[in-house]
């Protein structure tokens, strides 16, 4: 299909539109393995530049061996390099999870706290990994934006931005209500599966007839 060179914004019936199409075919769900708040927390943070299927792999691992803050203090960084040496950046990640470790105890008595404030105040956590364990655990509606619903969202037309923060504030404004809550999955699972970054398959996607990228539109 040729590219239109239609710039346009979907309208809001259409952005609806999108959202029902991609709700009808796609199984809202994180693909990172977890079993607890802290687990989809440690994962997330592991998952920075990295595959959700290697942080998987990393992860069966680990939770073996430690799967609470404590257990993860104990083991101190040495203990934990060789348990996620496969992930990349895994001397920093290591460093991150043993500090947001011991200030989950020392200020929320091992508990994963479920504001996004009190979140990004862990070292290694930012906004990103926040909305994630926010929307996903806590069931809140909030717009983590990754690589994938970056692209997503510019090619399908909801939104011109360059920029996560700037993603994730026109999805606020966007997004209509029976779709907050799995917006997020929605965008992430459509760019890694249909909507990808190379070779697009824009034949089978369930939004291409109102894709500004595709051009052909109703």
């Amino acid at each position: 299909m040729k590219t239109s060179g239609r710039k346009s914004l979907l309208s809001d019936a259409e952005v609806a539109s999108v959202f029902d199409a991609l709700a009808a075919v796609i199984t809202p769900r994180c693909e990172l393995v977890h079993a607890s708040a802290f687990e989809l927390l440690v994962a997330v943070v592991l998952s920075a530049q990295c595959t959700d299927a290697n942080v998987n792999k990393a992860t069966a691992k680990l939770f073996a061996a430690a799967r609470t803050p404590q257990a993860i203090v104990d083991l101190e960084v040495d203990g934990l390099i060789p348990l996620i040496r496969s992930i990349g950046l895994f001397n920093t990640k290591a460093k991150n999870l043993v500090g947001l470790s011991r200030l989950l105890l020392e200020r929320h008595g091992g508990e994963v706290p479920a504001t996004r404030d009190e979140l990004t105040a862990l070292p290694g956590v930012g906004r990103k990994t926040a909305n994630v364990v926010l929307n996903v655990w806590f069931g809140q509606e909030t717009f983590a934006v990754d690589t994938h619903a970056q692209r997503v969202t510019n090619r399908l037309g909801l939104c011109r931005t360059t920029t996560p923060e700037q993603t994730e504030q026109a999805l606020e404004k966007r997004v209509p209500a029976p779709h907050r809550r799995n917006a997020h999955a929605y965008l992430v699972l459509h760019g890694r599966y249909t909507c990808t970054a190379r070779g697009p398959k824009c034949l089978a996607c369930p939004a291409a007839a109102w894709c500004r990228r595709i051009g052909v539109g109703k």
